[in-house]
C-alpha cells in the first residue's frame, strides 16, 4: 500500500459576521466545515462541487495561504498546522500551487525568467546562472522554448500562461500540487492539452495532486479518487469509477445527471434540483442538504449523517446508507 502524503482531519474555516457600530460579531460564515479526508503519494485526488462549496478554501487552507479555524493537517508525517513561519517556509518547498486564473496569477511587471526565479531566490537555491539554466529546462519542460523567458505575461495566451505557472509550481521540485480549477479559465481545446500535460509531469516527476475542479468530466479525465462537497462539507468520497458508475449521495447523482453524453443516443434521466442553496452563514440543521434532497427524511432535518465507509472504501455523509 503506497502511504498517505497528505491527510487532512476536521478542517473547518469560519469567517466572522459583523455588524453594527462597534462592530460586534453577529454571525459565521462556514465555508469549510469538517471536512477529512487524505491523499496517497502519486495520486490525484478531485475535489468537485457548486460554486461556494468551499473547495478552493480548502485547498488554501491545507496550504495555509488562509488560515484555518481548526483542524489538523499532516503532510508528508509532519503537522502543517502546529508549524511556525519558518518551519512553514521550509516545508512549502514540497507543496505549491497552481492558480485558477493564469491572467491575475502572473506579475505583468516582471518577465517569465523573473516570475520562474522567485521561488529559487526566495528559498536561497542556485547562483544566477543556475537559475537561469533551470527556468529554460522548465519551460521546455511545459511546451514552451527558452526564448519565451524574456517574454512578458501579456505576449502569451491564457494556455501559455497557465503552462508558466504550472512551471512556476514545478521550479522547486514539489511534492505535492494543489491545482485550482487550473483549466477553468482555457479554451476546451487548450484544457485537454494542459490537463494531458499535467498526467505527463505526475508520471515523469512522481507529484502528487489535489485537483479542484467543477467540470466534473475534467475531473473523471484526470482523478484517481473524486471527493464531492456541499456547502462546505464532504459529501461523498470514492474512486472515480466508483463515483461515475455508481454515485450514492442524491446532490452527486443530480450533479452527475447534468454533464452532458457524447452520444446523442444516450437518453439520461436528468435529476433537477429544487430551491437554491443556502447559505453557509445559516446552513440547514442536520443534512445541510435536506432542504433540496428528493429523498428527504424526518432524521435528515434534525440528525447529521456520519461520513462513512459503505463499503469498499466508498464514503458516504447520507442517512439513507448510514442505518
Amino acid at each position: 500500500m503506497t502511504a498517505d502524503l497528505l491527510t487532512v482531519k476536521n478542517l473547518k474555516k469560519y469567517y466572522p459576521i459583523t455588524g453594527g457600530v462597534l462592530g460586534r460579531e453577529i454571525g459565521t460564515v462556514k465555508a469549510v466545515d469538517d471536512v477529512s479526508f487524505s491523499v496517497k503519494k502519486g495520486e490525484t485526488l478531485g475535489l468537485v462541487g457548486e460554486s461556494g462549496c468551499g473547495k478552493s478554501t480548502t485547498g488554501r487552507s491545507i496550504l495555509r495561504l488562509i488560515e484555518p479555524t481548526e483542524g489538523e493537517i499532516l503532510f508528508d508525517g509532519k503537522n502543517v498546522s502546529a508549524m511556525s513561519r519558518e518551519e512553514l517556509r521550509k516545508v512549502r518547498r514540497d507543496m505549491q500551487i497552481v492558480f485558477q486564473d493564469p491572467f491575475a496569477s502572473l506579475n505583468p511587471r516582471h518577465n517569465v525568467e523573473k516570475i520562474m526565479e522567485e521561488p529559487l531566490i526566495v528559498h536561497g537555491i542556485g547562483t544566477p546562472g543556475e537559475r537561469k539554466k533551470r527556468v529554460h529546462e522548465m519551460l521546455e519542460v511545459v511546451g514552451l522554448n527558452s526564448y519565451h523567458a524574456k517574454r512578458f505575461p501579456h505576449q502569451f495566451s491564457g494556455g501559455q500562461r497557465q503552462r508558466i505557472g504550472i512551471a512556476r509550481a514545478l521550479m522547486l521540485n514539489p511534492k505535492l500540487i494543489v491545482a485550482d480549477e487550473p483549466v477553468s479559465a482555457l479554451d476546451v481545446s487548450i484544457q485537454s492539452q494542459v490537463l494531458n500535460l499535467m498526467q505527463d509531469l505526475q508520471r515523469d516527476m512522481g507529484l502528487t495532486y489535489l485537483f479542484i475542479a467543477h467540470d466534473l468530466s475534467v475531473v473523471r479525465h484526470i482523478s484517481d479518487r473524486v471527493g464531492v462537497m456541499y456547502l462546505g462539507r464532504m459529501v461523498e468520497l470514492t474512486t472515480s469509477t466508483q463515483l461515475y458508475d455508481n454515485p450514492l449521495h442524491p446532490y452527486t447523482q443530480a450533479l452527475l445527471s447534468a454533464v452532458p453524453t457524447p452520444d446523442p443516443e444516450v437518453k439520461r434521466e436528468r435529476i433537477i434540483l429544487q430551491g437554491d442553496v443556502p447559505s453557509p452563514a445559516n446552513p440547514p440543521s442536520g443534512c445541510t442538504f435536506h432542504t433540496r434532497c428528493p429523498h428527504v427524511k424526518d432524521v435528515c432535518r434534525s440528525v447529521r449523517p456520519e461520513f462513512s465507509d459503505v463499503g469498499n472504501g466508498h464514503f458516504v455523509a447520507c442517512h439513507l446508507y448510514n442505518q
